[in-house]
């Protein structure tokens, strides 16, 4: 069975110095880890790629499945994994849950790992 990704604040996008300015705290190294871990996934990275390509800028859990050939089931436990890491957002508009990415966190993650990158 697989870990369970710790439980860390993720109302705001990761905020440390970044990797390559030296030795990092413990705290600062589980904010970057965490989010990295969720994105480990081959299917959370076609997830994020296709919230980031949709018109509409999001996509329903339903859709999400049809597109990537998944149950709905799979579809929302690798959603969940990405909101427990702050990087996508879910509304719920009667019967349907739509998705969307958190640019800021992604960002956020980049400029950790290299501020010159973006």
């Amino acid at each position: 069975m697989p870990k369970a990704l710790p439980v860390i604040d993720t109302t705001t996008p990761v905020c440390c110095a970044p990797v390559a300015a030296g030795p990092m705290s413990d705290a600062d190294a589980l904010e970057i880890a965490v989010r990295l871990k969720a994105l480990a996934e081959p299917a959370r990275v076609k997830i994020v790629s296709y919230l980031f390509s949709s018109a509409a800028g999001e996509e329903s859990s339903g859709d999400l499945a049809a597109i990537l050939q998944l149950s709905e089931s799979t579809v929302s436990h690798h959603l969940g994994q990405l909101r427990k890491a702050g990087l996508v957002v879910s509304e719920r508009r009667g019967m349907s849950v739509y998705h969307r990415v958190r640019p800021d966190a992604l960002q956020a993650l980049c400029t950790a790992l290299d501020p010159d990158c973006c």
